[in-house]
């Protein structure tokens, strides 16, 4: 049985799309044992009704919750009695319990993980590795995208370790293409920490490194991980959601504005759906803090309950691949250098 604790509050359709999203993982997860935490009178009142496997849920009495606009720091000291912070607590203390998933503020659940919950042996620094479509039907992961703002090549080395076996154990890709965000394709292309980095990747055996890779060919498919700092990462994930967002927005407009367009949509109503459903990022869960001692999948915080099913799966298939071992096994075959 692999244990998964929920925070069912922080996110902004919480508790109702953390609960759906939660129970539609149970049916589909045999091996799935949910713990469901927050205030528990919400959650009892969220759950009557529905059908649903008890003896596979427990419920965690939380009764505060951690606003996305509060210091992370002074929250996770203060208010012991969240959600968030009992959740992780629970991690923490109980080996019963494989992993967890939230919805809610960032910077506090990175700080929580970090103080709570701790790192894996060798790991200098844990990275967010998000994950998007491809144009080839596969999907590209991208580490790091926000916890980690400046980097060393030492990190970058390690996010690249981390996220190709994230990619091979729990998408199935075998020898994942590994890419280094970059200003151009070309060796000497970057800073002197980029310069570094690709050397350090080339020369790591155990990785599938095929050089630099420019913004513009994140989607393309020629590519299973990139590599790059948190700044970085996060613009490029925020700007290809937001670039997909925009053009399925206009292309609803435009195909409004006259007849004969109308008329064409409705012809190719299941091709548009289809396109709408691929670039939607609820339907590839959340970004997953490669590095700490157990598992953490951080979900957007105006995710469905779609999405949160999609994290817990992406929890549920990392501790079935034993992702954190492997993880800890390859990095430690490399030198490590002190934060």
């Amino acid at each position: 049985m692999i244990k998964i604790a929920v925070d069912c509050f922080g996110g902004d359709h919480s508790p109702q799309a953390n609960i759906e999203g939660a129970l539609a993982a149970l049916a589909t997860l045999p091996e799935l044992h949910l713990i469901l935490a927050g205030d528990e009178a919400a959650i009892r009142a969220d759950l009557a009704g529905r059908s649903y496997d008890e003896s596979r849920v427990e419920i965690l009495h939380a009764p505060d919750v951690i606003g996305c606009d509060e210091k992370p720091t002074d929250a996770i000291r203060l208010k012991r009695e969240s959600s968030m912070v009992k959740a992780v607590r629970l991690l923490r203390d109980d080996d019963t319990v494989s992993g967890m998933v939230s919805v809610g503020s960032t910077g506090a659940l990175v700080a929580a993980a970090l103080t709570r919950v701790g790192r894996l042996e060798g790991v200098i620094r844990p990275a967010f590795c998000p994950v998007l479509p491809t144009m080839n039907g596969g999907v590209v992961g991208i580490c790091d995208s926000g916890a980690n703002m400046e980097v060393t090549p030492d990190h970058l080395r390690q996010f690249a370790i981390m996220a190709s076996l994230y990619i091979q154990n729990v998408y199935g890709v075998e020898r994942p293409r590994v890419a280094l965000l970059n200003v151009g394709v070309e060796a000497e292309k970057g800073d002197a920490v980029h310069q570094e980095a690709y050397q350090l990747l080339k020369q790591t055996e155990s990785l599938n490194f095929v050089g630099n890779m420019e913004s513009r060919d994140l989607l393309s498919g020629k590519y299973d991980v990139v590599v790059c700092d948190g700044f970085s990462g996060n613009v490029l994930v925020k700007t290809t959601e937001g670039t997909a967002i925009e053009l399925l927005r206009k292309l609803k407009k435009d195909v409004f504005s006259r007849t004969i367009y109308k008329i064409g949509a409705a012809l190719m109503k299941r091709l548009f759906s289809d396109f709408k459903s691929f670039m939607d990022y609820q339907n590839y869960g959340g970004s997953v803090l490669l590095g700490t001692s157990k598992l953490v999948v951080k979900g957007h915080g105006s995710s469905n309950a779609l999405s949160v099913q999609r994290c817990i799966e992406q929890a549920y298939r990392a501790e079935l691949g034993e992702l954190g071992r492997k993880i800890e096994t390859e990095i430690l075959k490399y030198d490590h250098y002190e934060q």
